[in-house]
């Protein structure tokens, strides 16, 4: 895949004005460029600025670098998390996230709801709480939630009345209820009990609602998701702090005195097989309207020679070595030297908004040449 990739992009990035059929091809290679991040279309940037929730955010940066290549793999379930902003905008505690832009293909693995609870009002009297309960519960019948058969509990918690902050509940069967089902989301009601389980009205807390809180409190809604996609069967993991390969020729190897392009082509031939930077910037392919972190990143690529005898240093597979020395002794005719390609490959992240302008991260496999071997 990381081949197709590279050069997709070198086909992607202008050059001076060109012909019809240079400008066909870009679009076919943005298009193909598509496919490979599982997409049909670029999502269309937001209409005005949005910031992204800071949820997303932090988790974006808990799992990859700055530019965006995967650092810590365990610790996302799936490769997809989605995040849903509620539409209701009520006071009521009541919730609602449409669920439209999660593909059929997306095994639902998580989901929860995050709700901000603000300071919780003062009561006086010998009634006064120190706790109580919230529960969550799936609408089933949106006119009348509160009839027998009207809701299902989906989790239910005692918390202290002393603090504020994100509440964080689980309530994976409701979401999977709606991907199967769309006209079965009427939404979330969510209900504050004394520890008794005896219904406090009004409530001694509140969690802020999307109309008059800040951006960055809004209740929302965060799924874990799985599409299926795996890359090769290369290794693959972390991200290390790994230096460009370059092994120094060896002494004795002379370097021929060329010139022009001849000389150039002839010193290709000689470097060994090793790393070579390869930036990818989503600005210059058109995506940065879209695209939140990174704004591009290093793919690295794969470029060098496999001379016999091939070295620990060029990594080589028993099969390159043995097809090194068949091609040296020229046993076998049309036997080539081994290929200079990558031997371990690394997964990158990107944090974007999608159609609907909900904040995805999503991470792909083999994006990253994280080093060269002979084979």
């Amino acid at each position: 895949m990381l081949g197709t990739v590279l050069l997709l992009l070198a086909l992607a990035k202008p050059a001076c004005p060109s012909p019809a059929g240079a400008v066909s091809r870009r679009a076919e290679a943005l298009k193909r460029l598509l496919e490979v991040f599982g997409m049909e279309d670029p999502p269309a940037p937001p209409a005005h600025f949005k910031q992204p929730p800071q949820y997303m955010v932090d988790l974006f940066n808990t799992v990859a670098n700055a530019d965006g290549v995967t650092k810590n793999p365990d610790i996302l379930e799936g490769n997809t998390v989605r995040s849903f902003l509620d539409r209701t905008h009520s006071e009521e505690m009541r919730f609602l996230f449409v669920l439209s832009s999660v593909a059929k293909n997306e095994k639902i693995l998580t989901a929860e709801l995050h709700l901000f609870r603000l300071w919780s009002r003062v009561t006086v009297g010998p009634k006064r709480h120190h706790f109580c309960q919230i529960s969550v519960y799936q609408v089933l019948e949106k006119e009348q939630p509160d009839t027998p058969g009207g809701k299902k509990l989906l989790a239910a918690r005692l918390v202290s009345l002393q603090t504020s902050g994100w509440e964080v509940f689980a309530i994976t069967p409701a979401v999977r209820d709606w991907t199967e089902d769309e006209s079965s989301n009427q939404g979330l009601l969510v209900t504050v009990q004394s520890p008794e389980g005896i219904l406090l009205d009004p409530p001694p807390l509140q969690f802020a609602s999307g109309r008059d809180h800040h951006e960055s409190k809004k209740p929302m809604l965060v799924l874990f998701t799985d599409d299926g996609r795996r890359g090769a069967s290369l290794p693959t993991g972390g991200f290390p702090d790994i230096k460009p390969q370059a092994p120094d020729l060896p002494a004795e190897m002379p370097v021929p005195k060329l010139v022009g392009s001849r000389r150039r082509r002839s010193l290709n031939r000689l470097q060994p097989c090793q790393r070579h930077p390869l930036s990818v910037d989503f600005e210059e392919i058109g995506w940065s309207g879209w695209i939140i972190s990174p704004r591009g990143y290093n793919a690295f690529h794969c470029k060098g020679s496999c001379p016999f005898p091939l070295g620990e240093n060029m990594r080589p597979t028993n099969h390159a070595t043995v097809q090194s020395i068949i091609n040296a002794l020229k046993l076998s005719e049309g036997v080539s030297s081994p290929c200079c390609v990558p031997d371990k490959l690394y997964s990158i992240n990107l944090l974007y908004f999608d159609d609907d302008e909900n904040v995805v991260l999503k991470q792909y496999d083999d994006m990253v040449a994280g080093s060269c071997g002979c084979h």
